[in-house]
């Protein structure tokens, strides 16, 4: 290992205090490798708050110093630079090596809550795991992870965080010459179903038996004192990533690469290629342009999520038990609480949605009743929800709910069936729409606005309407009457009816 002393260009300061365990595994679980020098790094922005939770200077980041160190550029001292190795399913192919092509693990610090944190880059240069690419990440895909990453976070729903995006100077080539950037991300950590897979691949145990005894201390400590430790791990990797994915649906999203490498073991989000926010509502829609076949679609992410998860019990097979039967049926036993753990997720969410407080029966199906209806009528998922918040209190408030409908009696034949399960419920309809207001954000990161901030960014070199859509979205469950064309589903011109990878 070379030391930290020895590193050409290396910072002698401690802009990160870092404390590093993934680095300490064997080295068969990554690669060293250090960021790419890029030409003349220019910072597009610093994530302030969320840079103070990790006890560090935003205004150090800011600097001279730590836009260097934000590029790669610079290593600081204590950094502990590595690629990490896994596999993966990718739309349903297996690949027994992927790894960060693209990505390097700087270090881990610890926040101020006692968690410790991943800092991690993506598009610092090439690694061993780069298979011929560039290694590199062109400016508007890492504006996408920035915008999007930072609004489910908003939103309240597991995910990885932009802590800062820096421009390098440089060009890389996709269908056409882009500038380039390289975007900081934080993660609980990037250990992903994949990982477990590279070594099940190999046959590896002992390398399987470190990672699962890692995973475990650092993520679900609790788990290390049950009977059998790898199946209450496996548990609460289903139990997260179950309850992960109903919160996708609530909101109307749609990841569109949940290959197995992109699905983490702490049920967080991770990896926005071309992930997108639904504005009609159909559970058919794909936005991908690599998914041409739906494998991904909205409605497919708890079957796709399930399917991910059985290829994580595949590969913990030989930790679940030393016989084969034992150990298969402990995995079928952990799988088959998956469906049940979302659906109660989801359908809780959903009456939630409606102002309901109960999950019995007839509020899941008056749910599933206006999701069929929306779908029938191409209605805006987002503005539908947010409308009902305010109609809940005054049957007064139904047109602007109704006329998001394409057949408006469509809404008018639902909201009586509404309003007598509400009327047995709720006590305060005022209160109860307050309670709407925090499940129904008003405010989504639409595609045409964030296509519209990507490409003002990209061709003029303005960021304005980037640091307006972060604004907006940092308060999503707000009315911010001043950004009404935000909440706006986009004219038919401006309909985006593809998403791209960026790689």
């Amino acid at each position: 290992m070379q030391k930290s002393s020895d590193v050409s260009g290396m910072s002698q300061t401690n802009v990160f205090p870092f404390d590093n365990s993934y680095a300490r595994l064997p080295e068969r679980f990554y690669a060293r490798v250090h960021p790419t020098h890029v030409a003349a790094p220019r910072l597009i922005r610093v994530n302030a708050p969320l840079a103070r939770q990790l006890g560090l200077d935003p205004e150090r980041l800011a600097s001279p110093e730590g836009v260097a160190i934000l590029s790669g550029n610079d290593v600081p001292t204590n950094a502990d630079p590595i690629a990490m190795a896994y596999a993966g399913h990718q739309f349903g192919g297996f690949t027994p090596q992927l790894g960060d092509g693209r990505a390097i693990l700087l270090g881990e610090v610890v926040d101020r809550d006692g968690a410790r944190r991943d800092i991690h880059f993506k598009g610092s240069g090439p690694t061993p795991f780069s298979r011929n690419g560039d290694g590199r990440a062109a400016l508007g895909p890492v504006l996408r992870e920035y915008i999007i990453s930072e609004a489910m976070a908003a939103f309240g729903i597991p995910t990885t965080r932009t802590l800062a995006a820096v421009a390098t100077g440089e060009k890389v080539q996709r269908e056409t010459m882009l500038p380039g950037a390289v975007l900081t991300r934080v993660a609980a950590s990037h250990i992903r179903v994949g990982t477990f897979q590279f070594f099940a691949a190999r046959q590896d145990i002992e390398g399987l038996r470190i990672l699962a005894d890692y995973s475990i201390a650092r993520h679900y400590p609790e788990s290390k004192d049950a009977s059998n430790p790898y199946r209450a791990f496996l548990d609460a990797v289903i139990t997260r990533q179950a309850d992960l994915i109903a919160e996708w649906l609530l909101v109307g999203f749609i990841h569109g690469v949940m290959n197995t490498d992109n699905m983490t073991i702490t049920g967080e989000t991770i990896d926005y290629g071309p992930c997108a926010f639904m504005d009609a509502y159909d559970p058919q829609t794909v936005y991908s342009s690599n998914d041409r076949r739906g494998r991904y679609a909205y409605a497919n992410q708890p079957v796709m999520a399930h399917w991910d998860l059985a290829r994580l019990a595949e590969a913990l097979l030989p930790l679940l038990s030393e016989d084969e039967n034992d150990a298969m049926k402990e995995a079928q036993d952990a799988m088959e609480a998956f469906g049940p753990r979302f659906e109660a997720a989801y359908k809780m969410g959903l009456v939630r949605k409606l102002g309901l407080r109960d999950m019995q029966p007839k509020n899941v199906a008056l749910a599933q009743d206006l999701l069929d209806r929306m779908a029938q009528n191409a209605a805006d998922f987002t503005l539908t929800f947010r409308g009902l918040c305010t109609a809940v209190a005054d049957a007064h408030d139904d047109a602007a709910v109704r006329t998001l409908f394409k057949d408006p009696t469509a809404y008018d034949a639902w909201a009586p069936l509404w309003r007598q399960r509400i009327a047995a419920e709720v006590f305060d309809p005022q209160a109860c729409a307050a309670a709407m207001r925090q499940t129904n954000p008003a405010f989504i990161p639409r595609n045409h606005l964030v296509e519209e901030a990507i490409s003002a960014a990209v061709h003029d070199g303005n960021l304005g309407s980037f640091e307006s859509l972060l604004a907006v979205l940092s308060q999503p469950y707000q009315d911010q009457p001043e950004f009404e064309r935000y909440a706006a589903p986009p004219r038919p011109d401006q309909v985006v009816h593809q998403t791209f990878c960026g790689t």
